[in-house]
């Protein structure tokens, strides 16, 4: 295959926040919020050269350590080539450590916009093959298949590769976040969950996990019994402790709550009538954001588009 030739102009990838678990849906189930991060990227002469402003502009590397650029580079290989250079600027808006997938952006946003910088990219690397390669930099596609493809995600793993399902969330859920000041490492979160699990919370978390998929999308109303989670969320507990007490607080008021992804980032899912009352409810040391859903999920945008 010939190597590839790239667009002279800029291209502006959008990535949306993304909550991956929901409680029992671990590595599998995941939202598309609407918080987003924006990426420019453009082919250069030479070297590399990278602006970041917002989250992580005091502490992402500024060289090929950054995983976009990792990300970029990967997808450049699958499309043929590496380009003679490239300028990145970063316009970063969804938290670091938080458990909104902020690393999951960070991979989408580059694997796209080397699809979008490259010509002819869509039909070298399409949208399977997208996510395959998402899930492989990841490490699991909960939260890149949310991201890429928007609104609320089934993804899974087999023989053939990386498969996600696409679904509409109830218009009646209005997420809303509770963001805590310190990060938690996702590799921290992971190591404290033990190797094995009881048969029965397996079987409880299959049967919640199938219920989540139509209370998400039809009937709201169970979603409470639906995001009951037994594999994962208590037994991160240890490195989250505010977190877990206020999703513990929030589902003892009847609201639907769970970590979200990796956490310590507390995501509620009531209804449209409550989302301001149940904004109010954590102290002072939460940041509260009502979101909305995103339906779109990663996006090429014109430059200009604000």
């Amino acid at each position: 295959m010939a190597g590839p030739a790239f667009r002279a102009a800029a291209v502006r990838v959008r990535v949306p926040a993304t909550s991956a678990n929901l409680g029992p849906g671990f590595d599998a189930l995941g939202l598309s919020l609407g918080l987003y991060d924006d990426v420019v990227v453009r082919v250069a002469d030479s070297g590399l050269h990278i602006d970041i402003a917002g989250e992580g502009a005091d502490t992402l590397p500024r060289d090929e350590n950054h995983l976009l650029v990792r990300s970029l580079r990967t997808a450049f290989d699958l499309l043929g080539g590496q380009p003679r250079g490239l300028e990145v600027v970063c316009a970063n808006r969804i938290p670091h450590g938080r458990g909104l997938g902020s690393s999951s952006a960070a991979i989408c946003a580059g694997i796209v916009a080397a699809r979008a910088v490259t010509i002819g990219g869509d039909a070298r690397l399409d949208d399977t093959a997208l996510l395959e390669l998402a899930t492989e930099i990841e490490g699991h596609p909960d939260n890149v298949a949310a991201c890429l493809l928007g609104g609320f995600t089934l993804a899974w793993s087999e023989a053939a590769g990386t498969r996600a399902i696409r679904m509409d969330p109830s218009d009646s859920v209005v997420p809303v976040v509770f963001v805590p000041a310190k990060p938690v490492l996702t590799e921290t979160a992971r190591g404290l969950l033990p190797k094995t699990v009881p048969h029965v919370d397996a079987a409880a978390n299959a049967g919640r996990a199938a219920l989540l998929v139509e209370a998400m999308t039809r009937r709201p109303e169970l979603l409470l019994a639906a995001t009951e989670d037994r594999l994962h969320q208590e037994y991160r507990a240890p490195a989250m402790p505010e977190s877990m007490a206020l999703v513990h607080r929030l589902r003892a008021d009847g609201i639907p709550a769970v970590i979200s992804g990796a956490g310590p980032t507390v995501l509620a899912l009531p209804d449209s009538g409550a989302a301001d009352k149940v904004a109010g409810l954590a102290g002072e040391e939460w940041a509260a954001n009502r979101l909305p859903f995103d339906a779109a999920g990663a996006s090429v945008l014109p430059l200009a588009t604000q």
